[in-house]
């Protein structure tokens, strides 16, 4: 039976940006499954698991957040502006986005839409939290503007509080994290460990 892997990640994570198309890449040589699932970090996750947004973080600690940002950018060959225009930035609208299309067009869609969101704030430095940037992306991927008005339903924001609580009870505390029949993998630096897992089966 194929492997499922449960992929909770928050839009604006640069560390989720940094590892989402190896990600993909290795779950499709595994044959694996995905379950797409974009989570509210910073008002669900870290709240009860001790993480801490940005401003509140002491500085030592993000000095070094840029440091490594640009080792991996640099190892992994993806670029990223390491203190782009837009962030931090609400991503709750973006998230919301990536559960409309993966319930209406999959999660290969899903996982594009996903992918090109992250590029949006750590490439391209565009604003996610503005509708214009949103539309604009769904139809640069081929998907339907319908969308965007599918993500403010009730069925989506009840997905996505789910989704967000799914990951707690999952004792996940940061993104991304990759959970294989409950084993945790927490950030991209731990693909290795993904691929390893998803080789013995």
């Amino acid at each position: 039976m194929p492997a499922s892997i449960d992929y909770y990640f928050a839009p604006q994570s640069p560390y989720a940006y940094l590892g989402h198309a190896r990600f993909a890449a290795i779950a499709q040589a595994a044959g694996a499954a995905i379950r797409v699932l974009p989570v509210d970090l910073g008002g669900k996750v870290f709240p009860v698991s001790g993480g801490l947004p940005l401003a509140k973080r002491a500085p030592q600690r993000l000095a070094y957040r840029l440091i490594e940002l640009k080792r991996f950018s640099e190892w992994l060959d993806v670029p990223l502006v390491l203190q782009p225009k837009y962030f931090p930035v609400n991503a709750d609208d973006a998230a919301k986005l990536i559960i409309a299309v993966d319930l209406k067009d999959g999660t290969q869609a899903a996982m594009k839409i996903a992918g090109a969101v992250m590029r949006a704030v750590w490439l391209q430095e565009r604003n996610i939290a503005d509708e214009a940037v949103l539309v604009a992306l769904l139809a640069e991927q081929g998907l339907h503007a319908a969308r965007l008005e599918e993500a403010h339903s009730q069925t989506v924001h009840e997905r996505y509080e789910v989704d967000s609580q799914l990951a707690i009870d999952a004792g996940v505390f940061g993104a991304p994290s990759y959970v294989i029949d409950g084993e945790i993998f927490w950030g991209q630096d731990r693909l290795d460990f993904v691929q390893r897992r998803l080789a013995r089966g």
